[in-house]
């Protein structure tokens, strides 16, 4: 028999939709790097992350995370360097404006900072949701074939129940998205936003 999962123990786990991710003025914006569908998103999740709260879910958010050093020099790995060199010193810090969540989808109930694509990697995330008896994760966020990816498979491998929406995430190209959501349907649930909202409202 199929155990039942309540609102209060569901979590809309929103990786990366962070200024320095989406806001013209953030260091992804400066750089000119961004699409479409990213930009999209927050306006596209809003309605979803009022009803879990209505309901008595969570709305949790990662923040990918540059480890300020001494003198604040963040902490860089060498492949994101040479994909991303425009990173610098402030983008992602910690308890920066860049670092936040977006305020279209603020405030967040936990918020975790991550180092690598997966939330779960190093982090806090997996003590938290058994701690407050998430059992089910809905995963949206950026970018679909990275952070989003690589949290889908770790959420699985620890035996949650975990949906991804396809049209609550992005990447940098539709094609690169629609691959990625191709190779995550064997470890997950693939559903739609509306799918979902009208799930919670049953």
């Amino acid at each position: 028999m199929e155990e039942h999962i309540s609102a209060a123990q569901t979590g809309l786990l929103i990786v990366d939709l962070q200024n320095d991710f989406l806001d013209p003025q953030g260091a992804y914006g400066r750089a000119g790097q961004t699409s479409p569908e990213i930009a999209a998103l927050p306006e596209r999740l809003a309605p979803l992350a009022e009803q879990i709260r209505a309901a008595g879910g969570w709305i949790i958010s990662t923040q990918f995370t540059l480890v300020p050093l001494k003198g604040g020099e963040p902490l860089i790995s060498p492949h994101l360097k040479t994909l991303r060199p425009f990173l610098a010193k402030g983008d992602f810090a910690p308890g920066s404006w860049g670092h936040r969540l977006v305020d279209r989808l603020a405030p967040a109930d936990i918020s975790i900072e991550k180092v690598a694509y997966s939330a779960f990697y190093m982090t806090r995330l997996e003590w938290v949701l058994r701690k407050c008896d998430i059992r089910k994760v809905i995963i949206c966020g950026i970018v679909t074939n990275g952070g989003v990816a690589s949290t889908v498979r770790d959420a699985h491998v620890r035996d949650f129940d975990v949906t991804v929406l396809s049209d609550g995430c992005a990447a940098f190209s539709p094609e690169v998205h629609d691959t990625a959501i191709a190779a995550l349907k064997p470890v997950c649930r693939v559903a739609t936003i509306a799918e979902v909202k009208n799930e919670l409202a049953r």
